[in-house]
């Protein structure tokens, strides 16, 4: 399958916009689930005296959630159509699981947001986007949904579409398409009224339709996860391959120690090849021996960054705040050292979208912050390599996962 027939996407937004019963909507309508998945959420459904088929339920896939009735973890979907195939990331809309959206975004090549026409862009709604943009994020289809709730005005839809198409050309998305949806009668959703005033495409054409994620700018980036001893000698080294292409006699660089050598034999899943794409796990056989282990990386021109400090935005999870001075685990690509919160650079305002000065970080904050680590860290801005760009920050005492960080600051301070 050609990358461009996979898209992956994180529904976005804040609780009770509709985000899980559009995708379940979309899933149902598309015929993309079994009869005994359908049974599932009519028993759900009843069980909590719903009368319809609640099609929120085809996502919330923990029995807690559905007897919550709310979206906790991010549920992962898959779909196919004649054209393109899905991976459908419905993330929670609550704030105090904005981690969870954070993970889902963070594969995603396009952001699908979900703003309830009678509400407008909620403050959950720009968290969302922010991260998402932060993320990498650089296309949005948002749907307007519960037009049915305001008849279908027409000038309702253009005032909430022309708020959110601000701020998405604010947060820097390449591509904003916004269509009127109702997500629980299924209206623009799969198919397009045509008796009505909307010309514009339906969510499930525009998602057939959208770019997949703009390329990383770097070359070549091998992490080494696991080094292997060959049968009769000689060691080959494993990871997951990012930034570009890979092919057999390439010059590569094992970092952070600048030696060079060339690829001898690639190895994938399915056996040797001459060239790799990103994204696949691989085996590499070089030509020189070296002492290249876990944590160290393999890379072809432009010349990633050594470096024991760096700025970075940040986005907190923990209740306790994040303070100067911080001492925390860090956690990138396959390497693991400690690191210090040397300087608290500022916070984001959501409102304005810039960073102003701050002393700490709150729980879901967005923040600029200096690192100093340990031990050197190989890495590339976020912007150029999303694989050697970002890293995850954990509390020592604990081993929770405190913070997502993306290596260069990515907001304009004021």
């Amino acid at each position: 399958m050609a990358p461009s027939d996979l898209l992956r996407l994180a529904t976005v937004g804040s609780v009770d916009d509709g985000k899980s019963t559009l995708i379940g909507r979309l899933l149902v309508d598309s015929r993309q689930l079994f009869d005994d998945q359908l049974d599932a959420v009519a028993e759900a459904s009843e069980r909590r005296g719903v009368g319809d088929l609640d099609l929120s339920f085809v996502t919330d896939g923990l029995r807690a959630e559905r007897e919550q009735g709310i979206t906790i973890d991010v549920a992962y979907r898959y779909a196919s159509t004649p054209t393109r195939k899905f991976i459908i990331a419905d993330c929670p809309g609550h704030v105090q699981y904005t981690r969870n959206m954070a993970t889902g975004a963070s594969t995603a090549d396009l952001a699908l947001a979900v703003v309830n026409v009678a509400h407008g862009v909620k403050e959950q709604t720009r968290r969302h986007l922010t991260i998402a943009a932060l993320l990498g994020v650089r296309h949005a289809v948002v749907a307007i949904n519960k037009m049915d709730l305001v008849e279908w005005a027409e000038g309702a839809y253009t005032s909430v579409a022309d708020e959110v198409e601000t701020l998405c050309h604010d947060l820097g998305f390449s591509r904003v398409e916004t269509i009127p949806i109702s997500a629980l009668s299924g209206q623009n959703v799969t198919d397009v009224d045509r008796s009505g005033w909307y010309r514009g495409p339906s969510v499930l054409e525009a998602l057939e339709a959208a770019p997949t994620r703009d390329e990383a700018t770097t070359g070549a980036r091998l992490p080494i996860q696991w080094v292997l001893r060959q049968p009769g000698g000689g060691r080959t080294y494993a990871g997951l391959l990012s930034g570009g292409p890979l092919a057999v006699g390439d010059a590569v660089t094992l970092w952070p120690a600048g030696v060079t050598t060339t690829v001898r034999g690639i190895t994938t899943p399915a056996g040797p090849v001459s060239r790799v794409e990103p994204g696949l796990s691989i085996d590499l056989d070089l030509a020189d021996e070296t002492d290249a282990g876990r944590g160290d990386l393999l890379a072809v021109g432009p010349d990633p960054r050594v470096t024991r400090e760096f700025v970075a935005t940040v986005c907190w999870f923990a209740d306790a705040p994040l303070q100067g001075g911080a001492r925390l685990r860090l956690k990138h690509t396959t390497r693991s050292t400690r690191a210090r919160v040397s300087a608290l650079e500022g916070v984001m305002d959501l409102d304005e979208l810039a960073v102003s000065p701050a002393d700490q970080l709150a729980t879901n904050d967005i923040g600029v912050v200096r690192i100093q680590c340990a031990d050197p860290l190989v890495v590339d801005d976020y912007r150029d390599n999303r694989a050697t760009g970002s890293f995850v920050l954990i509390d020592e005492v604990t081993h929770a996962t405190v913070a997502a960080g993306l290596i260069g600051a990515r907001a304009e301070s004021r």
